[in-house]
């Protein structure tokens, strides 16, 4: 992950006088243009970064800089404790490097940072039963420390089934959900792939050359547009559609109904979130909604 693998390359920099990127690429099994923007990262965070060229050239910390257990306040440990605490890595993964970060410590405040850390929990875990993913995210995980491609039955969005194989690069957490994001040697090109759709993954033998990659892609899995639609709903309601759109959203109109401008999908999911409110929901527009709602009630109605 990104945060230790940063840490990882402060205390080495701490250590050493100069390491050359290259030497940090191959440790970190990333590309040299990776390390670059950590190395940046590290330096907009106020850490002064030296670069040097030739022979013994590379990279390092300003020896001014280099104070023992300075280089870090306890409001920072604090803040790398929290992160790594709520990483989907195993404990064994990274009880090390949390053990090297409380090293960091001032004697005698460990326990005051402990407890600071504990104030803020992330739990990935959801209150309800899903499908656990832990296997698939432990395999995938292997084949991206290892650059190994790994292939995996696929269902996107419409249920439409296909056989996958990729060079894996980044898992991503995003909206409650995990993604893979990775080069697709059928679609040829980058893709999102959610761990939740996937079955059969397996991790081949077969390695690959890392290709260009930018940490963040700024194309999101594809999904329809969101359209704002006008809702009336009942005030039960209220607590569970403020988790969709925010309290801002949400205007008393009278008689227990609130008043929602709803983020809408237009897709076989969004319409059956619309519909599972039952008669606390009514849409009032746009028009082409309300009627594809009702066409969609009455063929349920059918099979009942």
């Amino acid at each position: 992950m990104k945060l230790a693998r940063i840490v990882s390359i402060i205390m080495l920099l701490l250590q050493h006088k100069k390491i050359t990127a290259s030497r940090l690429a191959e440790m970190f099994e990333v590309s040299i243009r990776t390390i670059y923007r950590d190395v940046e990262a590290i330096n907009m965070a106020g850490i002064p970064i030296t670069t040097t060229q030739g022979v013994n050239g590379g990279i390092g910390i300003m020896e001014e800089y280099k104070v023992e257990k300075g280089l870090f306040t306890t409001a920072d440990i604090t803040s790398l404790l929290i992160a790594l605490g709520s990483s989907p890595l195993t404990s064994e993964e990274v009880s090390t490097t949390i053990a090297k970060i409380k090293g960091l410590a001032p004697e005698g405040l460990m326990r005051e940072i402990e407890r600071k850390a504990r104030r803020i929990v992330v739990d990935h875990t959801p209150w309800y039963t899903r499908r656990p993913l832990q296997e698939i995210f432990a395999r995938i995980k292997t084949s991206l420390d290892q650059s190994r491609l790994v292939a995996f039955r696929y269902y996107d969005g419409s249920g439409r089934e296909s056989y996958r194989t990729t060079e894996p690069y980044q898992l991503m957490l995003k909206d409650s959900n995990w993604y893979l994001i990775a080069y697709c040697t059928l679609r040829q090109d980058f893709r999102f792939f959610r761990l939740s759709r996937m079955s059969d993954v397996q991790v081949l033998d077969e390695t690959f050359i890392p290709r260009e990659f930018i940490d963040e892609p700024d194309s999101p899995p594809e999904t329809p547009a969101e359209i704002p639609v006008k809702l009336i709903i009942d005030e039960s309601l209220r607590g569970l559609m403020a988790d969709f759109c925010g309290l801002e959203n949400l205007k008393p109109c009278g008689d227990d109904r609130i008043m929602v401008t709803f983020p809408f999908m237009e897709s076989d999911f969004g319409y059956g979130m619309l519909m599972g409110f039952g008669d606390k929901c009514v849409c009032l527009e746009p028009e082409a909604i309300r009627l594809e709602i009702k066409r969609r009630t009455e063929a349920l109605s059918k099979l009942y």
